[in-house]
């Protein structure tokens, strides 16, 4: 049975990516800071035998270890490193909350990071060996046309030059590297105005994500299948 990981699970796209591949019959190990606090993740957990819910803050070193050891013999076809937070509610010109923008690089860039490190043995040992990533446009320098939005800006734009160092330093072990953008989707951090339901971008994801293969890695993908400009 063909496995994915997917942090942040416990609502927004993570859950609708966690619904996603649990109805393809993939294994689907869903992550989340307070697994008794999922009340939507649980419920659907209860009705899948194919999903197992581990608890996982990802800035929590020790979790990650905890994580990796307790999966050290389970195969992960996909890393979808999709936990993510907008950071500092004022992120204009004159507005840097510093621990706040350094909140949201360590979730949104250094957590990623340290999870593929953990996890990279059993991506492996896996047939499809993928890592992937929430990445935003926010966070790419050629289509940022209106400024603001510092730290997850910044944050974004980090997390796709982790990747694209993924993508170079692990190519020769047969992993493929790559950052999705998921449209803009009604989230806590996309709102309510958004044009896409989670649903739908979650679908869209899961279709690039089955369509990748090695030529694909490194590169940067929206939900449609489009590659994005860095």
């Amino acid at each position: 049975m063909p496995t994915i990981l997917v942090t942040g699970a416990n609502r927004g796209l993570g859950l609708a990516l966690t619904r996603s591949f649990a109805d393809l019959g993939w294994l689907t190990l869903a992550c989340c800071r307070n697994p008794d606090k999922a009340d939507d993740l649980q419920e659907f957990a209860s009705t899948q035998s194919n999903i197992t819910i581990h608890r996982l803050d990802v800035t929590d070193a020790e979790q990650i270890s905890s994580l990796a050891a307790e999966l050290s013999a389970c195969p992960i076809d996909i890393l979808f490193n999709n936990a993510g937070i907008h950071g500092p509610s004022q992120q204009g010109f004159g507005e840097t909350d510093v621990e706040g923008w350094l909140d949201t690089f360590r979730v949104n860039s250094i957590a990623p990071l340290k999870i593929s490190e953990a996890l990279v043995e059993q991506v492996a040992s896996s047939q499809q060996r993928i890592i992937a990533v929430m990445g935003s446009i926010m966070g790419s320098i050629a289509e940022n046309s209106s400024g603001r939005n510092y730290a997850y800006r910044s944050s974004k734009a980090a997390l796709h030059m982790v990747t694209r160092g993924l993508a170079v330093e692990l190519a020769d072990r047969g992993i493929i590297a790559v950052v999705l953008h998921p449209g803009w989707v009604r989230t806590n951090i996309g709102g309510d105005q958004a044009a896409l339901s989670t649903k739908e971008s979650a679908a869209g994801l899961t279709r690039v994500l089955l369509g990748l293969d090695g030529d694909d890695n490194g590169k940067f993908f929206d939900y449609s299948g489009a590659e994005r400009s860095w």
